[in-house]
């Protein structure tokens, strides 16, 4: 896991990568259907605005934040799907204004916490350095859904590698989502990277691989893009079933993205 200290500068290069596409927008643009179903170019923004205040709130009031959760466990899509659209619901200025402060809020908080500060969240309890990345993770999904929407290409760059990593430590988790055992044997994952270099996880050894583009991985992890539309190659049964299931974010799954020719579904997280 990379130091706090080199994860939130590039967790603010993702955000502001996303502003830039959205930040000139016309109003109408704002009211885009996304592949997420029911959810415009604003609930996605708003989604991020409000998961970072979740994150802010987690930071400074652990004990509040795990209060907060527990009462509200049973209703947690419900309270994703609410938060969305109150925040879409307000004048695309002031959403983004919410979103931009948030980050910066977010950010000071965490890199005033030492590195081994294990923080609550909705699923399992994660360090500064896996909460940046899972915010960064999130950020670059959900910008996915606004680029898709606007007819622009994805976010790529070597920031995809935090991305990336989340998604190959949260195998047994993606497994234990879908009341499944966690694989006994360790996994090689090994990804093209968008330089051209390697990215690798794993025993050089292992008989479960994971390959391909690290794009496409990340697609998969954060489950944008149906298995099939992707070059990502699996040996052995339990890797090949990993990248069915695979999923780098906390709560449930969702519904599957339907092959590219067909249309989008549901694919909130």
């Amino acid at each position: 896991m990379a130091d706090p200290g080199e994860l939130l500068p590039d967790l603010a290069a993702e955000g502001a990568a996303l502003e830039t596409v959205v930040a000139g927008l016309e109003d109408t643009a704002w009211l885009l259907p996304t592949p997420a179903e029911g959810w415009t170019v604003a609930h996605q923004i708003a989604h991020l605005a409000w998961t970072d205040e979740q994150a802010l709130h987690a930071a400074r009031d652990p004990e509040g934040f795990t209060r907060t959760v527990s009462a509200a466990a049973v209703a947690l899509t419900t309270a994703v799907d609410d938060a969305a659209a109150e925040g879409a619901a307000t004048a695309p200025g002031q959403l983004l204004a919410r979103w931009r402060s948030g980050r910066v809020d977010l950010a000071e908080a965490l890199s005033s916490l030492a590195p081994g500060t294990r923080l609550p969240w909705f699923g399992p309890p994660m360090s500064v350095a896996s909460m940046a990345t899972a915010r960064l993770m999130e950020t670059w999904a959900h910008g996915l859904d606004v680029t898709d929407a606007l007819g622009l290409p994805p976010s790529v760059s070597p920031r995809l590698r935090h991305v990336a990593h989340i998604g190959v430590r949260t195998r047994d988790f993606a497994f234990a989502q879908r009341g499944l055992p966690a694989p006994a044997e360790p996994f090689r994952v090994e990804l093209d990277a968008p330089d051209g270099s390697t990215w690798t996880w794993g025993a050089e050894d292992a008989a479960q691989r994971v390959t391909g583009p690290a794009l496409d991985f990340c697609l998969c992890v954060t489950r944008r893009r149906n298995r099939a539309d992707l070059a990502l190659q699996a040996t052995g049964p339990e890797a090949d079933r990993w990248l069915d299931i695979a999923q780098a974010f906390a709560g449930p799954p969702g519904e599957e993205r339907l092959p590219s020719d067909r249309p989008h579904t549901d694919g909130r997280a």
